[in-house]
């Protein structure tokens, strides 16, 4: 049912033009198949303190295409792969790191880059009814790729409670 209501969406966010070509909409589950899987695979993996290129790291050196909506020297911004609103965007620091429960007094001016950018980037891509930003942080917090980054969210009427 979930997966036929997301298609339907899809279809009205693409007549609206809502959505870029190619792109598409996703509605998963939040269970062991969807983004709370993938946390739990990452952090029974280790990936935060591998070592190893995230995909956000191989985006930033283009070795992995992505939607580039905005680049300067401290972050990237780039459409989201599996959206979960007809606008889904992230933005990241080219800097690694690995968490937001990680960040330090020295990433102050960073992070208040990165809102503004988010921002920014929001009101050119038309939010202006509105948008969420959101930070998935940890296992319990469903993040899957350990590289801090804002999820924003935006083009329909998002619902509350999120999770």
């Amino acid at each position: 049912m979930a997966a036929v209501l997301a298609r339907g969406l899809a279809r009205g966010w693409a007549a609206r033009g809502a959505l870029r070509a190619g792109q598409r909409c996703v509605a998963v589950p939040g269970g062991p198949d969807g983004e709370v899987g993938e946390a739990r695979r990452a952090a029974a993996a280790g990936e935060e303190a591998s070592g190893q290129p995230t995909i956000f790291s191989k985006i930033i050196a283009r070795s992995v295409p992505a939607t580039i909506l905005y680049e300067d020297d401290k972050c990237l911004v780039f459409r989201d792969v599996a959206p979960q609103a007809p606008v889904h965007f992230l933005v990241i620091p080219k800097r690694p790191i690995p968490r937001i429960s990680r960040v330090g007094p020295q990433d102050t001016e960073l992070l208040g880059h990165l809102l503004v950018v988010a921002a920014r980037t929001a009101k050119a891509e038309g939010l202006a009814d509105g948008y969420r930003l959101v930070i998935n942080d940890g296992k319990h917090g469903a993040q899957s790729v350990y590289h801090l980054h804002l999820h924003v969210l935006g083009g329909r009427q998002l619902g509350w409670p999120p999770g």
